[in-house]
């Protein structure tokens, strides 16, 4: 199990960048177009207002966040989007204050959770590391798309460890999702940390690998990227598949990102 004290920390420092990034913008540069379809600079802070508010009631208050599943399953198609909209239509400053006293609050509840404890969670419950890797996760994935749009090139650092980690362990449920039998055997993962340091997961002689630099790895499994613009290599025809189809997150397959030469 992960040292969710060390995640948290992760979680803070990585939010912490993410607001300095934003903090500064003049109220016009909130609405910037980013990668992700109809959303922008504000749509992305407003999202991750909403989804730290979400957790923050999965790990303190159970009958609060049941009936926000609720309302995600009596929409199932436009939940997502309709939270990011409400905290989009705010003054920035007002959105960017509502997300930080979010985040902290749900930064005090995590510290206090016993490690073991698990939450419910629109997928699997979660432990109280899993929560603040989840949280790492879009906090980081939804950054590039904020970075993205601003013309920001983000150094990585080697929190993107936790991202590497999740990704590798959703690829059962990577295959799940779009209807698939997910191979019996593991792979093996080698990824190049920002810091150089190799990461590995997996048998050293499994039979498919991937193998490549953890940033690309990560971009791949936030789709964040297309797998085309990405240096990752795939040794067997399982681990190919599961690069097309990889994602970290929960939820219904994501449409990914088109080719940089499809896009220019």
């Amino acid at each position: 199990m992960s040292d969710p004290m060390s995640v948290i920390d992760d979680l803070r420092e990585e939010s912490e960048e993410l607001d300095h990034l934003v903090a500064g913008l003049p109220p016009q540069r909130w609405s910037l177009a980013t990668p992700a379809p109809g959303w922008t600079v504000a749509h992305q802070i407003a999202h991750l207002a909403w989804t730290d508010r979400s957790a923050l009631l999965a790990v303190t208050d159970t009958d609060g966040f049941h009936t926000l599943v609720e309302k995600a399953l009596a929409a199932p198609d436009s939940f997502v989007d309709e939270g990011a909209e409400e905290g989009a239509g705010l003054p920035p400053g007002e959105l960017l204050a509502r997300w930080r006293d979010g985040r902290t609050a749900l930064e005090e509840a995590l510290r206090a959770a016993p490690p073991k404890a698990r939450f419910p969670w629109y997928g699997p419950p979660m432990s109280t590391p899993s929560m603040a890797t989840a949280r790492l996760m879009e906090t980081w994935a939804h950054g590039q798309d904020v970075a993205d749009a601003l013309g920001v090139v983000r150094p990585p650092t080697d929190r993107l460890r936790h991202v590497a980690r999740l990704g590798v362990r959703t690829r059962d449920f990577a295959y799940g999702v779009h209807g698939l039998t997910p191979p019996a055997e593991p792979f093996r993962v080698e990824l190049r940390a920002p810091s150089g340091d190799l990461w590995t997961y997996g048998p050293e002689d499994a039979g498919q690998r991937v193998t490549g630099p953890a940033l690309d790895f990560c971009l791949l499994v936030t789709q964040r990227a297309h797998r085309g613009d990405l240096d990752l290599r795939a040794d067997g025809p399982d681990a190919g598949r599961w690069l097309d189809i990889a994602q970290a997150f929960a939820g219904p397959p994501g449409g990914g990102r088109t080719p940089k030469e499809s896009a220019s």
